[in-house]
């Protein structure tokens, strides 16, 4: 008995820190504001405008604008190829709802209504991928980092066009055919879904999906509401042509030429690269235990993404869900084996939950504090509006020739009293090749070049900017025009967004000297560089044109700023930068 009395006990271990229940709700709403900050960013896509504008058109005239009252060039358009015109009356049509909504809203609360809408479908559209997530049994953590892993891919969506509508019925879909339960409310969803945005046929892919997985188990209330769906989504202005404007995209000279139509890059890889191939591994790894509405929803949405990278989306919803799903999860320790750890790791997993709070905080507080967030207003140091003013008090309303990407906003501040050349919605074929031929001043064997072009449109005057900044490539138009040997057209504007030249200028307008032409595109890169850092590649265009005509100072001045920005690894301007700063001889 004294021998037992004298052992020593062994000492208890200290109690392990539980986070608070409160803890996760915090979380969620945190990481919403933090959400909701990140995509509410001001205004900046150039065909906001044309939508506006569209949805003001069907309510005051109670209409769809067909044929296309915005653009002179539309009604003379051939036809490029067999079914441009049912694409064109597709483009014209398959968004009026949602264009109505954008208008309305705008009515109602202004820019920064339409920013917080925006900011709110992204937000649901990441939250509903969570959410999916954890009704897979992934738990709150997980299902957390399946939320914020679709942010880092639909941070790149956050433009004010009718695809965010997509982005919210796709998790709505996704979360209704996943519980099996409320399949009635498919029909209306997608009629809805149908008259806001041509992606309502993703609805189709995902109900196809689940409805194969259900007749293999041969169940039929999936399928036979999937089918009531897609007879639903019929009622739109264009049926179901959708599949077939979609393969005529496909063929299309004009969406080869936009930069959202074209395959995405996967090296170096970003957030949608590691997203894709960890999926595709994973499922790999447990495919054994993958449903096959995944590996359809997979096969289909991993195609999809890496045709187009309008469709990346896609994959930054639905990857990181089925990782979260098939990952093998750690299981827990048991109670005794856990109280030999030491204290700080039994409390690492609390005490991490427990910093997450803070940190979503203080991430909030940075993006206010940069004034990146919350920005509920339109980017107006990227808009035409004193060119606009300026064709608007001097009462021009001949032909006009316009870039691409200053349509749309032209549509909303000229129409009714002036239309324009070409603008987003991607009407013609033919129109846009003759944009392209004017634009770079190209001259091709066989081919009328840019003035005779002009002519034939009876375009009487040009309002352009000079640079496309993605490639900073230069619109060869303006410099050319620059040239004091020609005198056809007549330097009448110039600020830093946008030059205007006329053939015949109006009572009271004196022209510029067309050499400012190179003063206006020195103003326009300095602005886009002040506001767009990471589109530096104006600097370098500048420099290329400055050594052409001689003004060396001048072009060593852009290549040194270009070089002075983020870019990637680029010899050719560095040594051209090093030959002008040698002296003269």
């Amino acid at each position: 008995m004294m021998g037992a009395s004298r052992r020593s006990r062994a000492p208890s271990a200290a109690p392990s820190i539980a986070a608070p229940r409160w803890l996760p709700a915090l979380l969620a709403g945190l990481a919403a504001l933090l959400l909701l900050g990140w995509f509410s960013s001001e205004i900046y896509d150039s065909d906001f405008w044309w939508h506006l504008k569209t949805g003001q058109y069907i309510v005051e005239n109670h209409k769809l604008p067909v044929p296309d009252p915005f653009a002179f060039t539309t009604a003379s358009a051939a036809e490029a190829y067999p079914g441009e015109f049912v694409t064109r009356r597709f483009n014209l049509t398959h968004e009026w709802l949602a264009q109505v909504l954008f208008y309305g809203l705008w009515r109602v609360a202004g820019c920064g209504g339409v920013v917080l809408l925006r900011a709110t479908l992204l937000t649901a559209f990441c939250a509903l991928a969570g959410l999916l997530a954890y009704r897979r049994g992934c738990g709150f953590y997980p299902s957390f980092a399946v939320a914020l892993a679709a942010a880092a891919v639909a941070h790149e969506f956050a433009f004010d066009r009718p695809y965010l509508m997509t982005f919210a019925l796709i998790g709505v879909t996704a979360l209704i055919l996943e519980s099996s339960r409320r399949l009635w409310l498919l029909p209306p969803l997608f009629a809805i879904w149908a008259n806001c945005h041509g992606g309502f046929f993703l609805g189709w892919v995902m109900v196809a999906a689940y409805a194969a997985e259900a007749l293999r188990e041969k169940q039929w209330r999936m399928p036979l509401a999937g089918a009531a769906a897609l007879l639903a989504s019929g009622i739109n202005p264009n049926g179901f042509r959708v599949l077939q404007v979609l393969r005529y995209y496909r063929q299309s000279y004009l969406t080869s030429k936009l930069l959202e139509w074209s395959a995405p890059r996967l090296w170096p890889p970003g957030v949608f690269t590691f997203l894709l191939v960890g999926a595709a591994g994973v499922l790999l790894w447990r495919r054994r235990e993958v449903r096959l509405s995944d590996w359809l929803l997979f096969a289909a949405f991993g195609a999809a993404a890496l045709s187009a990278q309008r469709n990346t989306f896609l994959v930054g919803f639905l990857a990181a869900v089925l990782i979260a799903s098939y990952l093998p999860r750690k299981p827990a320790l048991p109670v005794r084996r856990a109280g030999l750890m030491p204290a700080w790791r039994r409390n690492l997993p609390a005490l991490a939950q427990l910093a997450a709070a803070p940190l979503l905080l203080a991430a909030v507080a940075i993006g206010i504090a940069r004034g990146g967030m919350f920005q509920l207003r339109a980017a107006e140091w990227k808009l035409p509006s004193g060119a606009a003013d300026f064709l608007l008090a001097h009462r021009i309303t001949q032909p006009i020739f316009n870039t691409y990407e200053y349509g749309g906003y032209l549509i909303w501040r000229l129409w009714p009293h002036q239309r324009v050349f070409i603008d987003g919605r991607a009407l013609s074929e033919t129109v846009f090749r003759d944009y392209g031929r004017i634009l770079y001043n190209v001259e091709e064997a066989g081919a009328a070049d840019a003035q005779a072009i002009l002519d034939r449109y009876g375009v009487q005057a040009l309002v352009m900017n000079t640079f496309e900044y993605s490639q900073g490539l230069v619109y060869m138009l303006a410099p050319a025009l620059a040239d004091p040997s020609q005198s056809k057209w007549k330097l009448v504007y110039s600020d830093p967004t946008a030059v205007i030249f006329m053939r015949q200028p109006p009572p009271g307008v004196q022209p510029i000297d067309s050499m400012r032409v190179f003063d206006h595109m020195e103003a326009e890169c300095d602005l886009h560089i002040r506001h767009e850092p990471r589109y530096p590649r104006c600097a370098r265009s500048l420099g290329q044109v400055f050594s052409r005509v001689g003004e060396f100072e001048r072009a060593r001045r852009w290549l040194g700023v270009y070089l002075a920005q983020p870019h990637e690894p680029d010899p050719e301007a560095e040594q051209a930068y090093q030959r002008l700063l040698l002296p003269v001889r």
